[in-house]
């Protein structure tokens, strides 16, 4: 049986305005999950929420019967939106990678032979093994957001947490970056990731959550992911070529 995450009437608010209003969920482990709704709706906030990086006014967020708000190693793993990281930060793509096992490591034990192996699987993972030696300002945007979606891999996360991961990126990136997202999904990790282009949302995820505020609607990208409900999360028809 796959875990879940569980969100229980979760409230985070910015200056007592709520910006994620009693939100309830759960999702599986083994999915690639779409968070979608207008500018404002909640998307940013409940990742950072997720990550441990806003406190919560109500409710809770559990894996495995524990909360997860603010844990990383083996749990959560946060990947950094492009503009906030520092580019011209002198770092290979295999040192960047290799920093996801910081975390385990500690004060005192050395980077092992199974921490050179799961960063080898990790480059591997995200289709940056030709690239490993290359500094990460030399890489096109497609390539630096594999790049720490592998660091996020090295981790062993259960969890991945993604912040608008395709703004800016090229078709040919895109697909990549899909591709790199399916085989996390195929290993039993749970994906979520806000979104904004919904002419690609099914190609991309299996899972959706549309929000706005609250929750509108969440479950099957095949079944949820309907006219009807883009209608409501949206408060107008914006985009037709679902399903309906």
């Amino acid at each position: 049986m796959s875990h879940q995450l569980h969100i229980k009437d979760l409230t985070i608010s910015y200056n007592r305005v709520p910006a994620v209003h009693h939100l309830n969920l759960q999702l599986c482990c083994g999915s690639c999950v779409g968070l979608l709704g207008p500018n404002g709706a909640g998307k940013t906030t409940l990742i950072k929420a997720i990550a441990g990086l806003l406190p919560k006014e109500t409710g809770s967020i559990e894996f495995r019967g524990h909360d997860v708000s603010g844990s990383s190693g083996r749990t959560v793993a946060y990947v950094p939106q492009h503009e906030s990281v520092d580019w011209d930060f002198p770092i290979t793509v295999r040192g960047l990678v290799e920093m996801g096992r910081y975390g385990t490591l500690g004060l005192w034990r050395n980077f092992s032979n199974s921490d050179a192996q799961l960063t080898s699987q990790a480059l591997e993972m995200a289709d940056l093994v030709p690239l490993a030696d290359r500094q990460i300002k030399a890489l096109s945007g497609g390539q630096q957001q594999r790049a720490f979606l592998a660091r996020a891999w090295a981790q062993q996360a259960d969890i991945y947490l993604l912040d608008e991961p395709f703004a800016g990126l090229d078709k040919n990136a895109q697909e990549s970056f899909t591709a790199a997202l399916h085989r996390l999904r195929k290993a039993g990790k749970l994906i979520i990731a806000s979104h904004h282009d919904l002419r690609n949302t099914a190609q991309v995820f299996d899972q959706v959550v549309l929000l706005n505020g609250e929750l509108v609607a969440a479950g099957a990208t095949d079944t949820t992911f309907t006219p009807e409900v883009i209608e409501r999360t949206y408060g107008t028809r914006i985009f037709t070529g679902t399903k309906a």
